[in-house]
């Protein structure tokens, strides 16, 4: 199996399954000199985890992040930075039925299409629990970013028919982790969380869309033709397990919209050679580069596949079956998939960043 790394010169490898002794990430490019927090890292991890709210998995895992190389006194060496963390709350026997039956919506059956072999526990390398490596590299890719004065944050915006307004920023970013949804807005919150309890009583799961927003981008970040700094966003979001759709700027919610409404004019700055943007339909990105606005895009995500109801699926001999699934599932992935959005924003910024120093004019 390839293509277990992402990135460029700020790069991660990712290993490990599900139900696997653990789930492990090296950094590879991050430079040397970096104070690495790994009280941070944790916290991080700790919004991803499983179990932390009736909004998630039942699973119990700690996720405590094992720092193995990389890093000496607290600080980055410019040697791979590896982390591992154990997986202590496996139950591969609630997976025993699966093994000769197909779960739809889920990976099974192209796993075993493509390589005639499969971990059929909890899906092994196509879990979600991957995720937590990416996290891991993630925030220490912000780590650099703070030193950069980028922020990145992300929040639920939307959950199935019930929404934030288009034009929505919280005013405080501390106050997206104030209730379990992730969702600034506490009245919005509760309708969400409400939804969310009704559904997973009745077995079912629901979808919606997560927004993000990194702030003090300098202009730059981005190669303009095959690695657009929008096209590496969207591939990093797109490669997050149950993400179905990317948007930035205006993207599909303002296609009723004509250019002369959505173009961001250019005006003079207050300083000489300096620019404004009054407004940023663009997302903060034209043709492929940073333009020094905010960057703002979206991501969509399905509901959970697994659910309680009676399903439709075949066996490994072909035969139609009917499938009732089991084992420890989140009834909305959006809460714990808000810190991966944000880990993998960071991730392609501190790569771009990396690129765009490598690739600087000669003064």
């Amino acid at each position: 199996m390839g293509a277990n790394s992402f990135g460029n010169l700020f790069r991660i490898t990712t290993f490990g399954e599900s139900h696997g002794k653990g789930i492990g990430v090296v950094i590879d490019g991050c430079p040397a000199g970096l104070a690495i927090d790994t009280e941070f890292i944790q916290q991080q991890l700790d919004r991803r985890r499983p179990g932390q709210s009736n909004l998630t998995s039942p699973r119990n895992e700690a996720d405590q992040a094992e720092l193995l190389s990389g890093v000496f006194q607290g600080i980055s060496t410019g040697a791979p930075i590896a982390f591992f963390v154990k997986n202590q709350d496996q139950r591969p026997e609630d997976y025993a039925t699966l093994e000769e039956k197909y779960r739809p919506g889920h990976a099974d059956l192209t796993y075993d299409q493509k390589y005639g072999h499969r971990d059929h526990r909890g899906g092994g390398r196509s879990s979600a629990r991957e995720t937590l490596a990416r996290v891991i590299g993630g925030a220490v890719a912000q780590l650099l970013l703070k030193r950069l004065g980028i922020q990145v944050y992300a929040f639920v915006s939307q959950v199935g028919s019930i929404q934030l307004p288009n034009s929505y920023l919280p005013e405080n970013p501390q106050s997206i982790d104030q209730n379990p949804v992730r969702c600034p807005d506490p009245a919005i919150a509760a309708k969400m969380q409400a939804y969310i309890e009704k559904l997973r009583d009745e077995g079912n799961t629901i979808g919606g869309t997560i927004t993000c927003i990194a702030q003090g981008v300098q202009p730059g970040l981005g190669e303009p033709i095959y690695q657009k700094l929008q096209s590496s966003l969207a591939a990093a979001m797109l490669s997050i397990n149950a993400a179905k759709g990317f948007d930035y700027g205006s993207g599909f919610r303002e296609l009723d919209k004509t250019g002369a409404e959505l173009n961001d004019a250019i005006l003079p700055g207050t300083e000489t050679g300096t620019v404004i943007y009054p407004t940023n339909h663009a997302g903060g990105i034209q043709g492929g580069i940073s333009t020094g606005q905010p960057l703002h895009f979206r991501v969509a995500f399905k509901p959970v596949s697994t659910i309680a109801s009676p399903q439709k699926t075949v066996n490994k001999s072909g035969e139609a079956v009917t499938l009732s699934a089991s084992g420890r599932h989140d009834p909305c992935v959006l809460p714990r998939a808000v810190p991966i959005v944000e880990a993998m924003c960071a991730l392609v910024l501190a790569d771009h960043w990396l690129l765009a120093k490598a690739s600087a004019p000669v003064t």
